[in-house]
């Protein structure tokens, strides 16, 4: 499957780009209608708190994407439920310290898109 910058990537799981942009399309529609909540300070600073979570999606996802792809093919899995259930049955009991580094790379990537510095004591 080929991926372009703009695409939703399953690196980050849900909601996808396209459910961010649109949770935030709908809700300025609604409040611009007059048919959902009044605009506030508090709704303003959602929806720019999610435009910018899709601003970073959109800088690195693909290169994320090749990277959680790669991994992946690396380990033999066809996704993250396959691999899980590949652990809980003791089937990858012998390479568990290696799928945990594996993975931490995948989470920070993960927290750079939604929370950055959250990995960083002292910053989230």
């Amino acid at each position: 499957m080929t991926r372009d910058s703009g695409a939703d990537h399953p690196v980050y799981g849900r909601p996808t780009l396209s459910e961010l942009v649109a949770a935030v399309r709908e809700s300025l529609q609604d409040a611009a209608a007059g048919t959902g909540l009044p605009p506030s300070g508090y709704s303003a600073r959602v929806a720019a708190n999610v435009l910018a979570i899709a601003e970073r999606e959109l800088a690195r996802g693909a290169a994320d994407q090749r990277a959680y792809d790669s991994l992946l093919a690396r380990l033999g899995a066809a996704d993250e439920a396959a691999l899980a259930a590949q652990i809980r049955a003791g089937d990858r009991d012998h390479e568990l310290a290696e799928i945990a580094v594996l993975l931490r790379g995948i989470v920070a990537a993960r927290l750079a898109v939604a929370h950055p510095g959250y990995d960083t004591p002292g910053r989230g």
